[in-house]
């Protein structure tokens, strides 16, 4: 199934937020071992809840070099299935439990990956890190004339 298709199948919703504030992007690595960013940072305080962006099974719940990580299988999501990751949270469920889209899953927990609190959420399929934030709704796009503005010759009229 194509991504986008499949995206508007899941249904997808921010973890916090919505919109939350994006306060660092994903900037794949080059290479496998390489320097990057696996995911987007999200704004949010300590004590803020995390919710299923989607039904999913918690895959994974504990934590991962001193950090609680949540980690959320897709099912419908093709082979291997997509799955999304939230650290540093407090984990409210256990793996193997089922949920559904908007279940609080977690907690903002206090942590030092950005220097102000943040969510960060990844997206893997396989070992594969994709862009989260292919899994959000947006707005439509709109086109704008060329140097900006409405009037007559300015690419339209308004009255």
């Amino acid at each position: 199934m194509h991504l986008t298709a499949l995206i508007l199948f899941l249904g997808l919703m921010w973890p916090v937020g919505p919109p939350a504030q994006i306060v660092r992007g994903w900037q794949p690595p080059p290479g496998p071992y390489a320097a990057g960013h696996r995911g987007v940072d999200l704004a949010a305080p300590p004590g803020t809840p995390v919710v299923a962006p989607t039904a999913g099974t918690v895959s994974f719940a504990g934590p991962v070099g001193g950090r609680g990580v949540v980690t959320l299988t897709l099912p419908g999501s093709g082979t291997p299935p997509l799955r999304t990751t939230f650290s540093p949270v407090e984990p409210l469920v256990t793996a193997g439990t089922r949920v559904p889209a908007g279940t609080v899953i977690g907690r903002v927990a206090a942590g030092a990956h950005c220097p102000e609190s943040c969510l960060h959420w990844g997206l893997l399929r396989g070992d594969r890190y994709l862009n989260p934030l292919l899994l959000v709704p947006r707005g439509p796009s709109r086109l704008l004339p060329v140097g900006g503005g409405w009037g007559p010759g300015r690419g339209g009229a308004r009255s």
